[in-house]
């Protein structure tokens, strides 16, 4: 007998090690990066080239997000439909998720999950049968290839303007700066930096250049590998000199007066534990996809001297609020994230995710009250199609920002020169150290 229950005991452990050890198979791993590998999404009367306005978005309501809707509506912009194209992740974040996500789990708490090396945590189709859906897919969005290993965005221009007037109120220049300390699959070290004592996952950085009252003025974030554990952030202001933790309260502030929080960089910018997340299922959807070298629309004001004759993304629409981008049908989960802390100023967010990239395009917000308040778009743009240090990156490209606060009649829009380039990004630039140092 006793024979008999160590066979069984030695059987079940080498079939779990053997599970753990399985690979993802191919079908799932080409639905999750592949998802046009057999045709694109259609929908009746949608063609590419066509403009949808006040005359005909009606007849394509089922395939607009309710901010886009409500926007051409009302006349406020109008969007050209593109070609729907595929936008292929890196080779190696695809091989990390064949080889590492075999066999990674959810914890028993919101924000716990097993421990994990690279790529996609969860591939496999999301469902609505599954009450942890939407937290999976909010897991693959923050271990995703946004940005890839590292990457620079300089110079990055924010222009805070009035929706009814178009006046442009104000205009702040940046540079950001991200970096993975760990889930690394293309930029060495791989998989991931060390030493690194605090358990680090992701640095953001980010520098004011201009005007002269806040400049010098720096963001730096830490993001934890344990995602229980609250960021460390850190402000330095150049007037005072002097670097300050930021609360936890201060990431849903209004940052540097914009009409974005810290909270919204990328989409959402804040911990899987920090909400509570809803997988409201899949559609087809128009998004902010494009090729940048083929935009007919460029500014003309901003950063007109590039010494790589790079062209900054155009705005009109009412308020000069709307990014001029073409938008491509393309499949997208619709996830809704409510915060669970109940002082914070929002209800919910519904996240647009685009499937293949699983970046975050389109983004609605919602008041406390439940009422729609803010709308946040970041057209992607394929590195193949960029500036030529992108090509083959992988990197599906933030190129063009704009949030829009519906009620306030304002926006925030963003004009940005995105690098993939690792030397760009070096472990120094983001310790408080480089802070006091680049400040002084």
């Amino acid at each position: 007998m006793l024979k008999l229950k160590l066979f069984a005991v030695t059987l079940a452990a080498a079939v779990s090690i053997s599970t753990q050890a399985a690979e993802i198979s191919e079908e799932v791993i080409n639905n999750s990066f592949h998802p046009y590998k057999n045709g694109v999404p259609s929908y009746p009367g949608l063609s590419v080239g066509m403009t949808i306005d006040q005359s005909n978005v009606d007849q394509f309501k089922e395939i607009l997000d309710p901010a886009m809707y409500q926007f051409i509506k009302a006349g406020d912009t109008s969007i050209t439909v593109g070609e729907t194209t595929s936008f292929d992740l890196h080779q190696s974040y695809v091989d990390a998720t064949r080889k590492y996500s075999a066999g990674v789990t959810l914890g028993a708490g919101n924000g716990e999950l097993s421990e994990t090396v690279a790529g996609r945590p969860f591939p496999e189709e999301p469902s609505l049968d599954d009450p942890r859906a939407g937290e999976k897919l909010a897991w693959n969005f923050k271990y995703g290839y946004n940005w890839g290993d590292s990457a620079a965005i300089k110079p990055f221009y924010w222009v805070m303007r009035n929706m009814d007037s178009g006046k442009k109120e104000r205009t702040l220049k940046f540079n950001f700066n991200f970096l993975n300390y760990t889930h690394r699959t293309t930029q060495e070290p791989l998989p991931k930096i060390t030493p690194n004592p605090s358990n680090l996952f992701r640095g953001t950085y980010a520098m004011v250049l201009e005007p002269f009252d806040v400049k010098n003025t720096q963001l730096l974030i830490h993001r934890f590998e344990d995602d229980t554990k609250l960021d460390n952030a850190y402000l330095y202001l150049g007037f005072q000199r002097r670097v300050r933790r930021l609360s936890s309260g201060q990431t849903t502030d209004a940052f540097l007066g914009t009409d974005l929080m810290i909270e919204d960089f990328e989409g959402y910018n804040g911990r899987v534990s920090d909400m509570q997340w809803k997988f409201l299922g899949t559609k087809n959807i128009l998004l902010p996809f494009y090729n940048h070298n083929d935009l007919t629309s460029f500014d003309t004001e901003i950063h007109q001297n590039d010494e790589d004759g790079f062209q900054m993304v155009a705005y009109g629409g009412k308020g000069g609020c709307f990014p001029e981008v073409s938008y491509q049908l393309r499949k997208v989960y619709v996830l809704e994230s409510s915060p669970i802390d109940k002082s914070h100023p929002i209800s919910k967010r519904l996240h647009f995710i685009d499937a293949q990239t699983f970046t975050m395009p389109r983004n609605v917000l919602y008041d406390r009250k439940g009422d729609m308040w803010k709308s946040f778009t970041i057209g992607q743009a394929h590195p193949d199609h960029h500036l030529a240090i992108n090509k083959g990156s992988g990197v599906s490209i933030d190129d063009a920002v704009t949030m829009i606060d519906i009620q306030a009649n304002h926006c925030t829009t963003a004009q940005f020169k995105g690098i993939v380039d690792p030397s760009l990004s070096p472990l120094d630039k983001f310790t408080v150290q480089n802070m006091r140092t680049s400040g002084s």
